[in-house]
């Protein structure tokens, strides 16, 4: 493979405005092909999607109980219904969440957590319907396509069904956790009991049919290789083709601290960096990247914004499941903190909501904001980018 393919017979296929097929993107991981020059390839292609802007929002987490079922080796933070960290939040903690989340300007909540077995699927409907019916304002981006798979077990309903009484109860769109990896080689070793990467896609494919965005992510220097990455890559793109409904895709840099995986080492910078862009020429119907600064040391998420990505995630107040597996970075970071940090990538920092409007605050209040107009280069000029205007 690698003496059939060059660097820069890639390099033409990307100015001409080519896709990648599978090959190429497994040889974009050959160390033969220079971080530096794939980085600025990368940028190539971000600074078509979105220009200058490198997007932020102001957010919280919410994972309303620890406690799950399955029992998947790469993770730090499920635990046993009678481990001494094993935890269930009532509805004053997350109303208290929630309010804490609007005092402090916060446009999202993104609700995640484990498979309790002794909460019925009402409870799970109730967290959504009680934030919303409180802070409507609020934008619940909740429940992985696994988490919805579960309470397909739960009702015995399908998807559709759970997914419009979610939709009635105030839910906004579906984060992209729960991907890990799709090929059943990895997955099969890493959680094997967990939504295959079928039904996770097939989850993903309603929501979109009914209007709803939603993320993607991968989980990768674990047990993985190349060619699972671009396997994951190339089934996302495909399910893209069809709907549009993806807005932006997170590369899940693995923390093997406190994991089933400890023994491995968490992959480096320079294996971030390259993940990173070689995501952002694979999915060219991906509106946006990601660096999630919370997986990433802070310094290579600044420097991932040039090397394809163009958005940083927000302030990310209380996540836990990341920091449970070893990860350094702080619990929170200000609005000044990433301004600068975007300012100094050479970038131009600009607030959105979760459907990519730009956020507009009143100066002498900042917990109030308005939409501002959508800029022409957030509403995506390329294949698939129809689920930016979606609003929920």
């Amino acid at each position: 493979m690698s003496e059939r393919l060059s660097f820069a017979q890639i390099k033409e296929k990307v100015y001409a405005g080519e896709r990648l097929t599978f090959e190429e993107g497994v040889r974009l991981y050959d160390r033969d092909i220079d971080l530096h020059p794939l980085g600025q390839l990368a940028s190539l292609v971000r600074e078509r999607l979105n220009g200058a802007a490198a997007f932020y929002n102001i957010n919280t987490h919410l994972n309303p109980t620890n406690v799950c079922v399955y029992r998947c080796n790469f993770c730090a933070f499920r635990s046993d219904l009678r481990s001494e960290k094993a935890y269930r939040m009532n509805d004053a903690e997350i109303l208290a969440r929630g309010q804490e989340a609007v005092d402090h300007g916060c446009t999202e909540m993104h609700i995640v957590g484990g498979l309790h077995h002794q909460m019925k699927y009402e409870d799970y409907l109730g967290i959504v319907w009680l934030l919303h019916e409180a802070y409507p304002r609020l934008h619940l981006k909740a429940w992985t396509a696994v988490e919805i798979n579960w309470f397909e077990f739960l009702t015995k309903r399908p998807a559709q069904e759970i997914l419009e009484e979610m939709q009635e109860a105030g839910l906004g769109s579906l984060p992209g956790g729960g991907a890990e990896i799709f090929h059943p080689a990895v997955r099969d070793q890493i959680c094997e009991h967990k939504a295959d990467a079928e039904r996770w896609l097939d989850v993903h494919r309603t929501a979109h049919r009914l209007g709803i965005p939603t993320n993607a992510t991968m989980l990768y220097g674990h047990i993985e290789q190349a060619e699972h990455r671009i396997d994951h890559l190339v089934r996302l793109r495909e399910l893209q083709d069809e709907t549009g409904g993806f807005q932006t895709f997170i590369p899940l840099a693995f923390h093997p601290e406190n994991t089933g995986l400890a023994h491995l080492e968490k992959p480096s910078s320079l294996m971030d960096l390259r993940t990173i862009a070689i995501s952002r020429l694979m999915l060219d119907n991906f509106p946006h990247i990601k660096a999630y600064w919370i997986m990433l040391d802070i310094g290579v998420a600044q420097t991932a914004l040039s090397y394809g990505a163009d958005d940083l995630d927000g302030t990310v107040r209380h996540e836990r499941i990341y920091h449970d597996a070893g990860a350094t970075t702080p619990e929170v970071l200000s609005v000044s903190d990433i301004r600068r940090l975007i300012l100094e990538a050479g970038r131009e920092p600009m607030e959105r909501d979760t459907v990519y409007r730009q956020v507009v605050r009143d100066e002498n209040d900042f917990s109030k904001w308005s939409i501002g107009a959508a800029p022409d280069l957030i509403n995506g000029r390329g294949k698939g980018s129809g689920a930016l205007g979606m609003e929920r």
